[in-house]
C-alpha cells in the first residue's frame, strides 16, 4: 500500500485565504496570499485589489520555502546570515528560496500539512498575515 501523507485540503486553504484577507484589510494594505500542500505546491492563491505585483512570487516562494524546509521563513533569515550554518541557502532552488518572514508550515496534529506565504507590507505584517491565516484552521 503506497504511503499517504496528510495535507491541506482546498476547501482549508479558502478559510485561511478568507482570515488572511479580512488581517490584511484590517491593516489597510491589499495583499498577496499563497497556500501551498504537503508537497510545497501551489494550492490557492489570492491577490487582493492593489497588492504589489512583485510580491506574487514572494508569496508563493514563501509558502514553498517554509514548506520544503520545514521552517518560518523569518527563522531561516536568522541562520542565513553571513557566518551562519545556512549561509547562502537563498541561493538554492534556482533561487526561489526567501529567507524573510511571512512565509510559516501550517502543522495540524504533530505533521506539517503545507504552508502559507504572505507578502506586500513590513514583515512583521507579512507574519501576522499568515498567522491570521493559520489560526482560521484552530477547531472552534
Amino acid at each position: 500500500m503506497p504511503a499517504q501523507y496528510p495535507s491541506l485540503t482546498l476547501e482549508d486553504a479558502k478559510r485561511m485565504l478568507a482570515a488572511a484577507e479580512t488581517k490584511a484589510r484590517n491593516l489597510g494594505v491589499p495583499y498577496n496570499v499563497a497556500v501551498v500542500d504537503c508537497g510545497g505546491h501551489l494550492l490557492a492563491f489570492l491577490r487582493q485589489d492593489g497588492a504589489l505585483i512583485g510580491s506574487i512570487e514572494l508569496a508563493i516562494n514563501k509558502a514553498a520555502t517554509a514548506r520544503i524546509f520545514d521552517k518560518n521563513t523569518a527563522y531561516l533569515s536568522s541562520l542565513a546570515q553571513p557566518g551562519q550554518p545556512l549561509f547562502g541557502i537563498q541561493q538554492s532552488h534556482s533561487g526561489k528560496v526567501v529567507i524573510f518572514g511571512g512565509g510559516i508550515p501550517v502543522v495540524i496534529a504533530g505533521n506539517i500539512v503545507g504552508a502559507v506565504g504572505a507578502s506586500a507590507g513590513t514583515v512583521e505584517q507579512d507574519i501576522a498575515v499568515a498567522e491570521a491565516a493559520i489560526a482560521a484552521l484552530a477547531p472552534s
